[in-house]
């Protein structure tokens, strides 16, 4: 069947129900083992001789129907399905480093990527250094010998700040150097990396692609090749690897991506103009914002500005605390992408692992919430945020 457009695709693709008994939903293949006919297939299986299922760890029905689906999403040639957003983010940057390698980094990375290019480095001497990323002239200086992985986020978790993905990648084969792109908080509805040069885009599966808030996973997509590899060694190895349960939840979830993702975007938008006016509230940080400084460059990469806000309130960290313990709508919470409205305090909670020094400087003040609009009526979130704004 010929190709279809991204709100087909993520209804039909990688799944035929007439193969599977004509159930219109797919089943979830809930087993840790394959059983083969004969010594022989399994010892063929084991070589890599014949194609086949072995055990859920290495493959699994569902999985693989998720990883085909996301494949397809983000227009990339094989997708990985992780237990977690970290494990997807881990399995790539082992899988890409050696001991004295160098990893460049977006200004700004979420909490726990943060922790784990620390352990890496303590543990295994692979460097990593956070750069801006502003012109090609800037990245080409940042480049080492030892460079191996460019690593960005955009929108970066929490600053929104973006990294224009095309013009990086375009420095990077340069000197045959792969770029990683964390792209949770866009979803491949609002952007595709790979479409713009680069060589492997990550998501926390747990945010928009899930949906619902009750899915912890991960998702990589990039060339078979790679992936491929990937898939032998750090994936299989390591051991991070998705349930076909959570597969299976992932599935359902995105088939109403492009819906939710339409609805979180509206009402973000709404939003970010209201919070902007309101006199408790120092700035708004929104790339759908016409006075955010990468406007241009958000209408350039991205299909849409998206569903999460950043904004200071006027004060220290304990007028934000009040803030947040006056909503009452909201929920304080930790994620995004769910149908609820999120709010938490980067500085105290995803990214507290960060010291102080490093967080000011990608710019996670005392002050700066994080909100991820969901998908109420806008103004019932307007009226709960503008009742605790009133507050402080």
């Amino acid at each position: 069947m010929e190709t279809k457009r991204f709100e087909t695709e993520v209804i039909h693709k990688g799944y035929h129900a007439l193969q599977h008994h004509g159930s219109l939903s797919p089943p979830i293949f809930q087993t840790s083992t394959f059983v083969f006919d004969t010594a022989e297939t399994g010892a063929s299986r084991f070589a890599g001789e014949q194609e086949g299922y072995i055990y859920s760890r290495l493959s699994n029905p569902t999985v693989a129907m998720l990883e085909e689906r996301i494949a397809s999403m983000e227009n990339g040639e094989k997708g990985l399905a992780f237990g977690s957003g970290m494990a997807a983010v881990s399995a790539i940057l082992i899988g890409l480093t050696k001991t004295g390698d160098h990893v460049l980094c977006s200004e700004g990375v979420y909490g726990c990527t943060f922790g784990l290019l620390q352990l890496m480095e303590e543990k295994f001497h692979i460097t990593h250094d956070f750069h801006p990323m502003h012109n090609e002239e800037s990245i080409r200086a940042a480049i080492t010998d030892h460079t191996t992985v460019i690593y960005i986020e955009s929108p970066i978790n929490p600053t929104m700040k973006l990294v224009d993905l095309e013009m990086v990648a375009g420095v990077a084969k340069e000197y045959g150097i792969p770029v990683v792109v964390d792209n949770t908080f866009s979803s491949p509805y609002l952007q595709r990396p790979l479409d713009l040069g680069c060589d492997v885009v990550i998501h926390s599966a747990t945010k928009y692609l899930c949906g619902h808030g009750d899915v912890i996973g991960g998702l990589a997509v990039g060339s078979k090749e790679l992936m491929s590899h990937l898939a032998m060694t750090t994936q299989k190895d390591i051991g991070g690897v998705m349930s076909p349960f959570d597969a299976w939840l992932l599935l359902r979830g995105i088939k109403t991506l492009p819906v939710r993702m339409d609805r979180h975007c509206e009402n973000a938008k709404k939003l970010a103009d209201l919070i902007k006016e309101h006199p408790a509230v120092e700035k708004v940080l929104f790339p759908g914002d016409t006075d955010f400084p990468q406007y241009e460059l958000a209408n350039k990469q991205m299909r849409n500005a998206g569903g999460l806000i950043s904004f200071e309130i006027k004060g220290d960290k304990a007028a934000a605390q009040k803030f947040m313990n006056s909503l009452k709508l909201t929920k304080i919470a930790v994620s995004l992408g769910d149908a609820e409205t999120l709010i938490q305090h980067p500085a105290t909670m995803t990214h507290a692992v960060v010291p102080e020094e490093n967080r000011m400087k990608m710019g996670i003040t005392d002050q700066l919430l994080r909100l991820s609009v969901g998908l109420e009526a806008w103004e019932d979130i307007w009226s709960d945020l503008q009742q605790a704004l009133n507050q402080v």
